[in-house]
């Protein structure tokens, strides 16, 4: 098992979650986690990082996958402008790979921000720390888990 992929199992554990860690062959899209679990890609909440352009921070934005992250919006959301975080910047700041990023068990605290189309569905999907591991929670609990603030930041949606 990956350090990544025990980080989040073990903040999951100390968080009183019983949840199943799914490994699936590939889910580093929204879309190839969809197929994977056979659900809608908007069940798919896509960890999406901005860095900072003023503090050099990274800044996290749960989405749907269905939806867009609109750089302008979310940097209003974040109070700052936001520029693309390198792969580098998001390993060293989360302890995370780019398509593996979870909502929990970040080696730094991260200011995130919640997509609320996320909590129109029974069950979402996110990353459990490598682009093979997924798990399943109500909505509601990932927003609360993450740390997280719904916000509107997200541009017209490409699926629903």
């Amino acid at each position: 098992m990956s350090k990544s992929l025990k980080r989040v199992a073990r903040a999951l554990q100390e968080l009183n979650l019983d949840v199943d860690i799914k490994e699936v062959s590939q889910a580093r899209t929204a879309q190839e986690a969809a197929d994977s679990l056979g659900c809608s890609v908007a069940q798919i909440a896509n960890s999406i990082i901005f860095l900072g352009q003023r503090s050099g921070r990274v800044f996290l934005f749960l989405t749907s996958g269905a939806n867009r992250v609109d750089a302008d919006k979310a940097g209003s959301v974040a109070g700052e402008p936001l520029g693309k975080a390198d792969a580098a910047i998001i390993r060293a700041q989360t302890g995370f790979a780019i398509g593996g990023v979870a909502p929990v068990g970040h080696l730094t605290p991260t200011l995130a921000w919640f997509d609320p189309h996320l909590l129109t569905f029974d069950l979402i999907y996110a990353a459990a720390g490598t682009p093979r591991h997924l798990f399943g929670l109500n909505p509601q609990k990932m927003l609360e888990i993450s740390g997280a603030q719904p916000a509107d930041f997200t541009a017209q949606s490409r699926l629903m």
